[in-house]
């Protein structure tokens, strides 16, 4: 397999030069190129290919989350890590489709963790014309007591309401973001379906719709015991969803 081309974006050199020292231990990413402001990197991705950018926020000129808004409406767009001292902007990272970001002083097996997540999207990642169709998240983030905390979409059972924030039920338990359920439904909407008036689940994981003794009906999810209970209003919804998987 040939490497996966990065590009260094950071104001300090010697940070820089740490990354590249790390780099080193990765035989499936090279180095192709570095720019020392986010001008300076927008230019070089206008003159030469790159499948990865570790960038830097806090720089001369345009911060780095400019820079990635920028390098997001690029066709082809390069998968954006953030390498940076500050974590205040992590939310606002996501919401310029980073795909992980990273706290300095970089340690060596976060940096693993960002370029096995960067190399499993490229390697997964659609034509161009079918990325720019889609456009929609691969992960949520969240804030958590330990940090931010990336959930894959492909992972989540379902979403619920839970007062001003939803819980997002996944493989590895339950985490509440900041997204409304709305906000969600209107986003993934080819990827879930509503079932209650508080409730989305997951459309590849339904695995059965049963009718409850005490009445109402739950719709059952591959990989849950407990069913999700599923309102009259949207029980036509979840029965047409069902005929079509």
């Amino acid at each position: 397999m040939s490497s996966y081309r990065i590009l260094i974006v950071d104001d300090e050199p010697l940070a820089r030069e740490r990354l590249k020292r790390l780099l080193q231990e990765h035989s499936d990413f090279t180095v192709a190129g570095e720019a020392g402001n986010g001008d300076a990197a927008l230019s070089w991705l206008s003159l030469h290919p790159a499948d990865l950018v570790l960038l830097d926020i806090q720089m001369p000129g345009k911060t780095g989350l400019d820079v990635a808004a920028d390098i997001a409406a690029m066709p082809n767009a390069p998968v954006v890590v953030f390498c940076t001292a500050y974590d205040e902007h992590a939310l606002q990272a996501f919401s310029v489709k980073a795909v992980d970001y990273l706290l300095k002083p970089i340690r060596r097996e976060d940096l693993s963790r960002a370029l096995q997540r960067a190399g499993d999207w490229l390697s997964a990642r659609q034509p161009a014309e079918e990325v720019a169709s889609v456009g929609s998240r691969t992960h949520l983030s969240a804030k958590t007591h330990n940090g931010l905390q990336l959930i894959p979409l492909d992972d989540v059972f379902y979403f619920i309401a839970d007062q001003k924030y939803v819980n997002v039920h996944h493989t590895t338990g339950d985490t509440l973001i900041d997204d409304s359920l709305k906000q969600l439904e209107d986003e993934f909407t080819t990827q879930f379906v509503r079932v209650h008036r508080s409730a989305l689940v997951a459309r590849q994981r339904i695995e059965r719709l049963e009718a409850q003794p005490e009445g109402g009906h739950k719709v059952f999810l591959r990989g849950m015991e407990e069913g999700v209970p599923v309102s009259r209003r949207h029980l036509a919804d979840v029965k047409r969803v069902m005929r079509g998987l």
